[in-house]
């Protein structure tokens, strides 16, 4: 369910957050909320947009946190990054200063508020220089973790990238075999049999929805290219 909210605290809220936004009189702020801005209060869970669809706004996270991802016809889904407060949705922008479809669907990680931007309103900030420079500067950003995630996946073998996916996220990893497929592109029954070999190599245990992390150092060997198994 949404709900809309304006007013001082919004204003003072988007200063925080984008103080790229500092520039623009308190007066026109209240203005362009009152016109062209939705508020909105998300549920966990919750699809923000989805591919192949007009952007109809551009989002800017006041708390929570958005997943952006691409989808495959097989229901495969490969996270490309992720909105926090006082960053942008680059597939939103690219979708209203190209004029063309999303390119990737977004979903709330969790309850989520945002400020939701008319096309036009946004075409109008951008020409504001801090808040343009800021715009571009993380297009810039994510355009360099994007070409991290292509080169992971085209030219790392999966179980390098399992192995590094372990290893950033600590040393108990509460998670399904399938999120973990869906965060590394692939399928749940090739992520089940590379994390049974490394747990036959000591590296892992595996409990129910839960991989602890045994021998990071085993781990950082295969993230470099050795063979996991024992």
């Amino acid at each position: 369910m949404c709900h809309v909210k304006h007013g001082d605290r919004m204003i003072e809220e988007l200063r925080t957050r984008y103080p790229s936004l500092d520039g623009l009189s308190a007066g026109q702020l209240t203005g362009d909320l009152a016109r062209e801005v939705r508020a909105l209060d998300v549920n966990g869970g919750t699809r923000l947009f989805d591919e192949g669809m007009p952007c109809d706004g551009f989002p800017l996270v006041l708390e929570g946190e958005i997943r952006v991802a691409r989808g495959s016809t097989g229901g495969r889904s490969l996270e490309l990054y992720r909105v926090v407060p006082g960053e942008i949705c680059i597939v939103s922008a690219a979708s209203l200063l190209a004029g063309r479809p999303l390119s990737a669907h977004g979903t709330a990680v969790r309850d989520t508020r945002l400020a939701l931007l008319s096309p036009g309103l946004f075409s109008r900030w951008t020409d504001h220089p801090p808040f343009r420079q800021f715009v571009f500067g993380l297009f810039a950003e994510r355009l360099a973790d994007l070409m991290a995630v292509v080169d992971a996946v085209a030219f790392q073998r999966l179980d390098r990238r399992l192995a590094d996916y372990l290893l950033g996220n600590g040393p108990c990893v509460l998670v399904t075999h399938q999120t973990v497929a869906d965060e590394l592109g692939t399928v749940r029954e090739i992520v089940t049999r590379l994390l049974n070999r490394f747990a036959a190599a000591g590296a892992v245990r595996l409990g129910r929805e839960r991989i602890d992390v045994i021998d990071t150092a085993a781990l950082r060997a295969v993230a470099a290219g050795s063979d996991p198994s024992p």
